[in-house]
This record gives structure tokens, sequence and C-alpha cells, in this order.
């Protein structure tokens, strides 16, 4: 691709240098038929310094901007055959340069966005096999004998279903979000109930580690048009996620107040916090920290949720002081009806 359109651009400068030695003839024939051959020796020879000097300087310029262009050209037929880590030179005229630039910033998000995607898909693969490798130890055993299929040895195993349903419910959803094809079911909803509905399923889960977990709705909080399950669903993995990076004796608080045109959701916990650099990336998929557990879905897919009920997430924290989800719902107006994401 770079050779053929440097053939191109030398060919393109070729008929320029024709077309400007046959004007600078045709212009020298004029000035020796109107002066005559000797009067015009001088002005013709000072015309043709002066076309000598524009063809160097129209070819230096040509080769300037044509070589980074042609780098480009071959950088990006590499990027579509997968290379990511292909970068080009930043050279040449200032708009080249720039072009050059975004190139390059591309390329490297690429090149890191499939980085992520590789080790998300190589850790969600993890996560299911461990659990399919409890229930098929447990299941062998007690078709073996060595445990009885009671509730004391089933119980464990409903758990390891339980996490798989959920892995594969996100992979799902996303790949829902992707294709546009999420269909919401709205209907006004009264979000202080389902609130208080997430804070009795996760209030065991709390405990367990120590924490404590608390909502507040304000008395006047108004109805929100809302798919339930799937704002349940947001709730489910704020709060999965704030429980999971609070210790002990740390605490978990929910709370909705209306707003102007919407109902404002807030889930702050006091956990270990997110540094800077962490925080920009938080709704990225399939980006999580070194330390963190799970697939790096959760948060992408409830940030999506909530942009498809055209509502926005944002999120603010500090390192050892915790961190802060908010998020946005429109107010119902309009009777129960049914809306497509797009």
């Amino acid at each position: 691709m770079r050779g053929n359109f440097m053939w191109r651009i030398g060919c393109a400068f070729l008929f320029m240098v024709v077309l400007v030695i046959g004007l600078f003839a045709l212009l020298s024939w004029l000035i020796g038929t109107v002066v005559g051959s000797t009067g015009a020796f001088v002005p013709v020879l000072l015309i043709g310094l002066f076309v000598l000097l524009v063809l160097a300087l129209a070819g230096r310029a040509f080769r300037r901007a044509a070589a980074p262009v042609g780098d480009l050209i071959e950088a990006s037929g590499r990027v579509e055959a997968g290379d990511f880590s292909t970068r080009v030179e930043e050279v040449g005229p200032r708009e080249v340069r720039g072009l050059a630039r975004a190139f390059n910033a591309m390329s490297a998000r690429l090149e890191e966005t499939e980085r992520q995607r590789s080790s998300a898909l190589a850790d969600v693969s993890h996560e299911l096999r461990t659990p399919l490798t409890v229930i098929q130890g447990n299941i062998e055993a007690m078709l073996d004998g060595v445990y009885p299929a009671d509730a004391e040895h089933l119980g464990p195993l409903l758990d390891e279903i339980r996490l798989m349903e959920r892995l594969i419910e996100d992979l799902r959803t996303l790949s829902l979000v992707e294709a546009n094809a999420l269909v919401l079911h709205r209907e006004p909803t009264d979000l202080g109930a389902l609130l208080h509905d997430v804070t009795v399923a996760f209030r065991s889960r709390a405990e367990q580690g120590g924490v404590r977990l608390a909502v507040e709705v304000a008395g006047d909080l108004s109805p929100v048009d809302v798919d339930p399950a799937r704002i349940r669903e947001v709730l489910a993995n704020l709060v999965t996620n704030a429980i999971r990076h609070t210790p002990r004796d740390g605490s978990v608080d929910m709370t909705a107040v209306t707003a102007t045109g919407v109902v404002e959701v807030v889930v702050r916990d006091t956990g270990s916090g997110m540094t800077p650099e962490q925080l920009a990336r938080v709704f990225d998929r399939f980006y999580r920290a070194a330390d963190s557990p799970g697939s790096g879905l959760g948060l992408p897919i409830a940030h999506d949720l909530v942009q498809a009920h055209g509502g926005e997430m944002t999120a603010t924290s500090e390192v050892g002081r915790g961190t802060a989800v908010r998020f946005t719902l429109p107010i119902a107006a309009d009777p129960v009806r049914t809306a497509v994401f797009e």
C-alpha cells in the first residue's frame, strides 16, 4: 500500500514538473516573439531560475508530506491485520505529525484493550472452571459414597452454581449491549422499595464480612421510569463491589433523593478506594485492578444499563477513604411501555 501511494505521488509530481516546464517553454517563446531573441535572454533566464527554485521547494514539500503519509498507510494495514503494536514516527508537517500522534494513541489503545480482553477472558474461563471443578468433584464423591447427598454437601454446590449463573448472565448482558439488542421493559417503579429489597438480599453477605449495610430514602422520592429487573442488577453490582472492597467494621450506605427531573442514587463505601489512574478506567470493560477479583464486567455493565435508561453514572474515590458511585434515573411520567436500547 505504501509503495502504490508513493508511486502515485511521484507520478503527480512528475506531471507537475512537465506542466511547469511546458508553461516555461511557452512563456519563453512568447517573450522571444515579442521582444526578440536577444532581449529575451535575461528575463527568460530569471524565469527559468525561478521555476527551478519552485520545483526544488515543491519537491522537498512533496517528500516531507508524502513519506510520513506513506508510513501511516503502511502502518494502518498492519493494524488492520491485527498488529496493534504498530507505531509511526511523528515527522513531517504539523498536520501530518498530529495525524501520526492520533494514530499512535489509537493503536496503543487498541493494544491495551486487546490485552485486557484476553486477560479478562482468561479470568472468566478460570472462574467458570473453578466452580465446575468443585461441583464435579463433589458429585463424583457423592456417587462413590464418600459424601452423603444431604443439605450440608449440596448447599455449597448450589452456591457454586449461582456464581456460574452470575458470570454467564454478565457475559450475556454485555453481548446484548454490544449488539444493541438489550430490551428494557420500563414501568413506573418505587425505587425506595427496590433499594430496601437489595439491602435485605445482601445483608447476610455484609454481616459475614463485618460490614454495616444501610439504606436511606427520601420521603418524597418520585417513582422512576425503569426496568426493575435491570436496575436491581445495577444495584446488585454496585453493592457487591462495595462490600468486596470494604474491610471489616466498615460500612456501605445507599441513599436516594429526588432532583430536577431525575432521582439520584449514591452507593458509598468506606473501603480501600482507588488511585486516580484506576478511577479514570473504572467503567472500562474488562478492566480491573491487579488485586481485584472478578471479571471486570460488573461496573461497566451497571454503567451501560444506567445509560440505557437515559441516566448517568459517575464515581469518586480516594485511596484509603472509600468510593462513591452516583447514578441518575428519569422520573416516571408516561404509562408503562417497552423501550429498546439503541
